[in-house]
């Protein structure tokens, strides 16, 4: 099948922020394609999203660790649609890795980077030829803010997206392609709900108590939602031309209080 719709491919797409991502792109009228390793949460995935929108939604599984994947992916994705409009990069590890350095995996840090930072170049390098053909394409990477941060030595993939982020805009521009980093602040999902019930178990108080304690630096006095991180993404997904591109845009309620200039 091909026609005018425009499409946009999930990586990461059983969970995680890609829901509310994928949310904002359908109704902005993308058909969703959304990929990830474990085929029956990816198929949970899309029966839920396929409830609440009007434009095609698709699972493909696909393994960010293996480019013949990635690219078969993206052959599949052509054979349906005939065009590859956005690519949404989220796929990466919930377990962050940190502690004292002598005591680091560094298997398991490198491990860690290989999903998302070198999931996000293999897929990257999947759908350019039908963006480069096209003329156009958006490219979002989603980020995090422990890349600016000494918090967890995890954060190092996160640094390395930014960069990534820059290269690729600075290389693809010339064809009408973006490039541009989402880093999304603390937001209300059911990974972070479970990890302040953890820390709420551990430190023995309610997790109202834990909550609050995070809330507190967050100007807006609010965590973020999917959603508003979803509808970041899909300004730049929809984009009308290439002015905006390069960047690394903070999603956080005004959480960062650093100035990047």
């Amino acid at each position: 099948m091909s026609g005018q719709q425009r499409v946009a491919i999930l990586t990461g797409g059983s969970g995680g922020l890609v829901p509310g991502i994928a949310q904002a792109l359908a109704d902005a009228g993308f058909a969703i394609v959304l990929t990830a390793r474990g085929e029956e949460r990816l198929q949970d995935a899309v029966r839920r999203l396929s409830e609440t929108v009007d434009v095609p939604v698709t699972a493909i599984a696909s393994d960010a660790r293996d480019l013949a994947s990635a690219q078969k992916l993206a052959d599949e994705v052509i054979d349906r649609f005939g065009r590859i409009d956005v690519l949404v990069n989220a796929a990466a590890s919930s377990t962050p890795i940190g502690g004292a350095i002598e005591e680091v995996d560094v298997d398991a840090l490198i491990a860690d980077a290989d999903v998302k930072v070198g999931g996000y170049l293999r897929y990257t390098q999947a759908v350019l030829p039908a963006m480069k053909r096209a003329g156009r394409g958006h490219i979002i990477n989603i980020g995090g803010l422990t890349g600016r941060s000494s918090d967890t030595l995890s954060g190092l993939r996160n640094a390395a997206v930014s960069h990534l982020t820059k290269v690729l805009s600075d290389q693809l521009a010339p064809f009408g392609i973006t490039v541009n980093a989402v880093h999304p602040g603390i937001v209300l999902t059911p990974h972070l709900e479970e990890l302040f019930a953890e820390i709420a178990k551990e430190r023995g108080v309610a997790v109202s108590v834990v909550e609050e304690e995070f809330r507190k630096d967050i100007p807006t006095g609010k965590f973020l939602s999917v959603a508003q991180v979803g509808r970041s993404v899909a300004h730049l997904a929809d984009a009308p031309d290439a002015a905006l591109t390069g960047q690394s845009l903070t999603v956080d309620g005004g959480y960062s209080r650093g100035i990047y200039l």
